[in-house]
C-alpha cells in the first residue's frame, strides 16, 4: 500500500526536466567558444603527449631506413593537426579572455581597463618566448644539458607569471581572468614553440626525409642538429603544458588568486 511518501517520492521521480538555456547572444558566444577552445587543446594537447611520451621513444630504438620511412609518411598530417589545432585553441581562448576582462574592468568600475591588461598580458608573455627561445636555441654545450636549461626556462616562466599577476591584479581583476593571466599566456609560449620554432625544423626535416625515401637523397648533415632542436622545443612544450593547464582549471574551479 502506497503511502503519502510513496505518492509524493514517485510524483517527484516523474516529473519532467525543465530545461532552460541562457539567453542572450554574449552567453552563447561563450558556449560556443569553450567548445572549440576544449575540442581544439584536446587535439593540440593529445598530440603533444604523443610525439613526447610514445612516438619519439620508439622512432629512435628503430633503424634509420624504417624511421625514415614512418616520418614520411605520418609527420606531414600529424604536424598538421599539431599546429593549426595550436592555433585554434589559442585564438578562441583569446576572444574568451578578452570577455572575462571586459567583465572585470566593468565589475571594478573601470571599463576600457581591459585593453590595458590585454597590452601588459601580450607584452609579458612575448618577451617570455623570446627568452625561451634563446634558450631552447643552443644544441651543444653545456646550455644544451636539460639540469641548466630547465631551471633557466622555469625562472623565466616564474618571472612571467608573478609579473602579469602583479600588473594585472587591478580593481575587480577574477580568479578567473588572473588564472588565464598565467594558463593562457603559457598557452601563448606553447603556441610560438610550435610555429616559430618546431615546426620551422619539422618542415625541412619532413621534406629531406621525403626526399631521402623517394630519391634515395642523402640527408644533409644539419638534419641531426634540426631534430635535435626540435625535439627540444617539443619537450619543452610537454612541460610548459602541466602548469598551463593547472592554472586553467584552476581559472574556475580553484579560487587561489585575488
Amino acid at each position: 500500500m502506497l503511502t503519502a511518501d510513496h505518492t509524493t517520492l514517485l510524483t517527484a521521480a516523474w516529473t519532467p526536466i525543465h530545461i532552460s538555456f541562457p539567453t542572450g547572444g554574449q552567453a552563447a558566444e561563450e558556449i560556443i567558444l569553450r567548445w572549440i577552445h576544449f575540442l581544439a587543446g584536446i587535439t593540440w594537447i593529445g598530440l603533444l603527449y604523443f610525439f613526447n611520451l610514445a612516438a619519439t621513444p620508439v622512432l629512435k630504438r628503430l633503424d634509420p631506413q624504417t624511421r625514415a620511412k614512418i616520418v614520411a609518411g605520418l609527420m606531414p598530417r600529424t604536424l598538421a593537426w599539431f599546429r593549426w589545432s595550436a592555433l585554434v585553441t589559442v585564438l578562441a581562448g583569446l576572444r574568451y579572455y578578452m570577455i572575462l576582462l571586459a567583465r572585470d574592468a566593468r565589475s571594478g568600475g573601470h571599463p576600457g581597463l581591459e585593453w590595458t591588461w590585454l597590452w601588459h598580458w601580450f607584452v609579458v608573455w612575448i618577451v617570455a618566448y623570446v627568452l625561451i627561445h634563446g634558450l631552447m636555441m643552443p644544441v651543444s654545450g653545456v646550455m644544451d644539458r636539460a639540469w641548466v636549461r630547465a631551471p633557466l626556462v622555469t625562472i623565466v616562466v616564474a618571472a612571467a607569471s608573478w609579473v602579469i599577476l602583479d600588473w594585472n591584479n587591478g580593481p575587480g581583476a577574477s580568479n578567473a581572468s588572473l588564472g588565464i593571466a598565467v594558463g593562457g599566456g603559457l598557452g601563448l609560449v606553447m603556441l610560438f614553440i610550435v610555429w616559430g620554432f618546431v615546426w620551422r625544423a619539422q618542415k625541412r626535416l619532413i621534406a629531406w626525409t621525403k626526399a631521402h625515401v623517394e630519391n634515395g637523397t642523402p640527408m644533409p648533415a644539419a638534419a641531426a642538429k634540426l631534430q635535435h632542436r626540435a625535439q627540444i622545443g617539443s619537450r619543452v612544450g610537454f612541460w610548459l603544458s602541466i602548469p598551463m593547464l593547472f592554472f586553467m582549471g584552476a581559472a574556475a574551479h580553484y579560487p587561489f588568486l585575488s
